[in-house]
């Protein structure tokens, strides 16, 4: 059995970089332990533009080699009396190299290793091993796709993963656009604010229309005055049709958004999660009605016990996995230990559909955020003129 993982190529390195560094971390981290490793680089090609995210791909054996050059186990059992005293055995890995909490160090040795690499290079980019929520990252996760997903992505078969994760990844792109632009909008109306504190406050479509009569001033053609018009009415009507005619709906009306992106938000990461959930119990209970005949064919013990020892020896891999699948779906917290992989699809379905729904609510508030910023440049184009003029006012007086 082979250990494996992927580590993402830094696109700021070069090949000869990234290969060098890949050599160092697995030397470091793998051969030190007594690892043997094969690692393979997967980059763009240059011709068709290659995969989306180039990494290298490590692969090592689990079992580590004993002083003879032998092959050893890669976990041993240890025998422990249970409640009723019998005999019972605890599977004990014979290394730490599968724990979760080494591949957590592998993880922060190679961003380390990295980070070190950019400050040589005066670059001021840093990677973090950790996840977008343990560093405070409001971005929903991806779901973990695998090699047999990823193939089949590749050769064009779409698959419920690669949907699920292109959703996401466009969801994710769309909600940090929509929170730049709230933000970039929440700054500009308190500035906007400031500014109206010694200017008198034009309702917007009044300010609009000075900032269209300027440009319409300058303008070399009829053609470009019909067009400031017609781009004076969209406005106008984008405006009249949110019920926005001052600085402080603006305010309001941007703020009502940003509660709603903030709750769509945190819903669709609730529901993004519940879905893996239900897609790694689906899988756990079709591995359970795959296994469970070949468990429940375990001979009885008779005699010396021989038959039942043969079966169990032939089928060691299938009834460790039922057994261990069986303590998933035991330990995953669930009302009921009955297994409907039915109404567990029934509800990944429901919970699929909802999560559409609700990523297609950010598309209109992304193309009214974007006419927004639109209608800021103009409004504040106007805003600084005046004030200019009033400062130059205060001047002449002055003097």
């Amino acid at each position: 059995m082979a250990y494996s993982f992927d580590i993402a190529l830094q696109n700021e390195f070069s090949l000869e970089e990234n290969i060098a560094l890949a050599r160092q971390f697995l030397l470091e981290q793998l051969v030190s332990r007594g690892m043997i490793c094969d690692f393979s680089v997967h980059q763009p090609d240059k011709e068709d533009g290659g995969i989306a995210n180039p990494h290298f791909h490590v692969m090592c054996p689990i079992r580590p080699l004993k002083e003879n050059g032998k092959w050893d186990a890669k976990q041993h059992r240890v025998y422990v009396l249970d409640e009723a005293g019998n005999y019972v055995f605890n599977a004990v890995p014979t290394t730490d190299w599968g724990r979760p909490e080494t591949l957590e160090e592998w993880r922060k040795a190679w961003a380390d290793l990295c980070n070190a690499r950019f400050e040589e290079k005066g670059l001021s980019c840093r990677i973090d091993h950790r996840s977008y929520e343990r560093q405070g990252i409001e971005q929903l996760p991806t779901v973990h796709e695998g090699p047999a997903v990823r193939q089949m992505e590749a050769r064009g078969i779409r698959t419920d993963k690669g949907d699920l994760n292109r959703w996401i990844k466009a969801t994710n792109s769309m909600l940090r656009s929509i929170k730049q632009k709230i933000s970039g909008l929440m700054a500009w109306l308190t500035e906007a604010k400031e500014k109206l504190a010694t200017v008198q406050s034009p309702d917007l479509a009044q300010t609009l229309a000075t900032y269209y009569s300027v440009r319409n001033a300058g303008a070399y053609s009829q053609k470009a005055k019909v067009g400031n018009l017609k781009r004076y009415t969209e406005d106008f009507s984008f405006l009249e049709s949110k019920g926005i005619f001052t600085i402080d709906q603006l305010h309001e009306f941007v703020s009502a958004i940003s509660d709603r992106v903030f709750d769509l938000n945190d819903s669709t990461k609730a529901k993004a999660a519940l879905m893996k959930k239900l897609k790694d119990l689906i899988r756990l209970a079709e591995d359970y009605t795959r296994l469970k005949p070949i468990v429940d064919a375990i001979p009885a013990k008779g005699g010396f016990g021989k038959k039942q020892e043969k079966y169990k020896a032939e089928h060691d891999s299938e009834i460790r996995q039922f057994y261990a699948v069986k303590r998933k779906l035991d330990n995953a917290g669930l009302p009921s230990k009955k297994l409907t992989p039915k109404q567990w699809q029934a509800e990944l379905d429901r919970l699929m559909e909802q999560y559409a729904a609700e990523t297609a609510e950010l598309k209109p508030v992304y193309a009214d955020l974007k006419k927004l910023r639109d209608i800021q440049y103009k409004v504040d184009s106007v805003l600084h003129d005046q004030q200019c003029r009033e400062q130059q006012r205060k001047q002449e007086v002055e003097h």
